[in-house]
């Protein structure tokens, strides 16, 4: 009997805490704050760019300052899935991958001219 009690406590427990796990999953994580990045181009070269970055709900609004200047930021958060995009000289750069609110990283698409990787780190206050 106390077996059959231990098992029902366990399921239980594990599933509230699967079914809490879910739900935060699908919020989205706060990317409020100023990102240093590391970036890697298709050709092998690196750059260090900084994105600045304000959070309304699931959208990203900003600013990137790298190598070419500065431009404004525009992209979402959904869960831990991330997109930001800006555009310089008419070209627009997009970079896609995954972020917990304090690390990111993933691919960047390089206005249909190529794909690189990037990973950043929020910095602290």
């Amino acid at each position: 009997m106390k077996k059959n009690i231990l098992l029902a406590v366990f399921f239980v427990t594990f599933f509230l805490i699967a079914g809490m796990s879910a739900v935060t999953a699908d919020e989205p994580v706060n990317m409020t704050g100023t990102w240093d990045l590391s970036v890697e181009t298709p050709s092998g070269q690196t750059g260090n760019p900084v994105f600045i970055l304000k959070q309304d709900g699931v959208n990203l609004t900003g600013t990137y300052k790298g190598f070419f200047g500065d431009a404004p930021v525009t992209g979402f958060i959904k869960g831990q899935d991330l997109e930001m995009k800006y555009t310089l000289s008419g070209q627009t750069t997009v970079y896609k991958g995954k972020s917990d609110g304090k690390r990111m990283s993933g691919k960047i698409d390089f206005a249909g001219q190529g794909e690189g990787t990037f990973t950043g780190i929020k910095q602290k206050k």
